[in-house]
């Protein structure tokens, strides 16, 4: 019976210290992720308000670069009237407007326009630097090499639509109807043109670089490019016909051609591309 006793009493200490320890450590598992998510919310709060300042600086300089580009309207639009001049349709070599507010409009969105290409640089850097803490060595260098060099590829995008497709396209939409009708263009309709044009020449010229990048994460290859050229040289004078204003084969032919040496270079680039993810692997 002292036995049955002493066995007792020492099952009911074990048990007691069984029941501690286990308070003990599920006290320790619920501070420990109280404290976890108290630390979360903290980082995600800090990150936050980070994204909130560069958002408002970001925001800050697009108005006051948006602001001087509407000062200094009549010189933007002039520049991008470039293209029509010495054309018949504009009285006093000036285009016209039909409505009231036409030209406000034009001017109101030209100036946001302008001043959001000029102030692409510092919204790309707020962006850079938000990104930037959580991306790896290798990640870091691709996006302080590439970033600029898509910038420029852009530029040089909108500047072969502004040299080189649209005075010859202009001319061909300004002559075509001149035996039957006056053409009188209107500066809405051609800025609107015009901007667009830009926009999709610049995006279009982003192609190798792109093409690299797809690569480099393994959604493309080379050898799936190469096969599918073919399939590339029609798409790109769909995307000539989309593009450009007039619907003639030349015009086509001006976008169509770049966007096939284009996409020839970006093999290229997805040949180095897919090297890298194989070294990487």
């Amino acid at each position: 019976m002292k036995y049955l006793n002493l066995m007792i009493r020492i099952l009911f200490v074990e048990l007691h210290q069984i029941i501690q320890l286990n308070s003990i450590k599920s006290y320790n598992k619920t501070y420990l992720i109280r404290k976890f998510l108290m630390s979360d919310e903290a980082t995600l709060s800090q990150h936050l308000s980070e994204l909130r300042k560069r958002l408002t600086w970001s925001a800050i300089v697009l108005i006051i670069v948006s602001i001087v580009c509407f000062i200094f309207h009549q010189e933007i639009l002039s520049m991008l009237m470039g293209p029509a001049s010495g054309f018949p349709g504009m009285p006093n070599e000036k285009p016209v407007y039909t409505d009231l507010t036409e030209f406000l409009g034009i001017a109101m969105k030209v100036s946001l326009m302008v001043g959001f290409f000029i102030s692409m640089p510092f919204v790309i850097w707020h962006i850079v630097m938000f990104v930037s803490p959580g991306l790896n060595k290798s990640e870091k260098k691709y996006l302080y090499i590439f970033l600029p060099i898509s910038m420029i590829v852009f530029a040089a995008g909108a500047s072969f639509g502004y040299y080189i497709l649209f005075p010859p396209a202009v001319q061909f939409l300004i002559s075509f109807g001149t035996d039957i009708a006056t053409p009188m263009i209107r500066i809405g309709n051609y800025v609107n043109l015009m901007i667009s044009l830009l926009f999709w020449m610049g995006v279009v010229f982003e192609i190798p670089i792109a093409l690299f990048f797809l690569a480099r994460i393994g959604v493309v290859t080379p050898k799936f490019l190469s096969k599918n050229r073919r399939w590339a040289i029609v798409l790109a004078f769909i995307l000539g016909a989309l593009i450009t204003p007039t619907l003639d084969p030349i015009n086509q032919a001006l976008v169509a051609i770049p966007i096939i040496v284009l996409f020839e270079f970006g093999i290229l680039l997805s040949k180095i591309g897919s090297k890298l993810k194989k070294k990487n692997i």
